[in-house]
């Protein structure tokens, strides 16, 4: 009896089949954490810019776009630890709501993939609440707590008007230099490093950017390069850029 019993158990346990490991299939760039972001969701921004139809904006919203920006909203908040943030749930809703507002604006032809520019574009968002939060925390701070230099110094009777003046028209000047190399001869990395400046520098109200590491991070998330090929084409753009420093400092623009 007993050796049937062994011999019942045994084929039982041969039965039980031993759970099979799942492999996480990889995209063609190797990165499991852009797989939602397709070429399919690319292509419909594509469609979604090219046309002026509302209805078919509305359908490639819908089905496509839509779900495709809450799922990479959500990531960028939950990778990035923007989950701090009070009210992070309407903030969310807040984002979306204003890449709703951009989504025309996309351009293909300036090098960047959909998926790099509005991942940027999207944390850039937050970075700018993050900025922004910490600066009221800071201006509600009680006055009274503050060390008697401090209070000297946040409490000036100084006009900031003139060097907020300056400040501006250096940022238009420059904005205006870097649009006039956009008719000189560059090869193809230039130009997409050139276009993903411009980017970042029209996003400059809503991006907080602390070291050149970040920068060179950006832009190689925006033009698809590595950082060799950042760094060099970003040389050839500082000699451009000293060259209109030296005429700025000197009074000649």
């Amino acid at each position: 009896m007993s050796k049937r019993n062994n011999k019942l158990n045994n084929t039982a346990q041969k039965k039980v089949a031993k759970p099979k490991k799942r492999r996480i299939r990889r995209s063609r760039s190797g990165s499991a954490s852009r797989q939602y972001f397709t070429q399919v969701h690319e292509d419909a921004i594509l469609r979604y810019v090219a046309t002026n139809d509302i209805r078919e904006r509305t359908e490639l919203y819908r089905l496509y776009i839509g779900p495709v920006f809450d799922e990479m909203v959500d990531k960028i908040v939950f990778t990035y630890k923007f989950t701090t943030l009070p009210n992070i749930d309407s903030l969310r809703d807040e984002c979306k709501i204003w890449l709703v507002t951009i989504l025309d604006k996309y351009d293909a032809s300036k090098g960047s993939k959909a998926f790099s520019y509005f991942s940027v574009i999207t944390k850039n968002w937050f970075i700018h609440k993050v900025k922004k939060k910490a600066k009221q925390n800071r201006l509600e701070m009680d006055i009274t707590e503050l060390p008697k230099e401090l209070e000297l110094k946040h409490i000036s009777t100084t006009n900031p008007y003139f060097k907020e003046r300056t400040k501006k028209e250096f940022w238009m000047f420059l904005e205006q230099e870097i649009n006039s190399w956009e008719h000189d001869k560059m090869k193809e990395n230039e130009r997409k490093v050139l276009e993903a400046v411009k980017i970042l520098m029209e996003s400059c109200d809503d991006i907080e950017i602390f070291n050149k590491k970040a920068i060179y991070l950006y832009l190689r998330e925006i033009t698809g390069l590595n950082t060799k090929q950042v760094v060099n084409n970003l040389n050839k753009m500082r000699v451009r850029y000293r060259t209109f420093r030296v005429k700025w400092n000197a009074g000649k623009i």
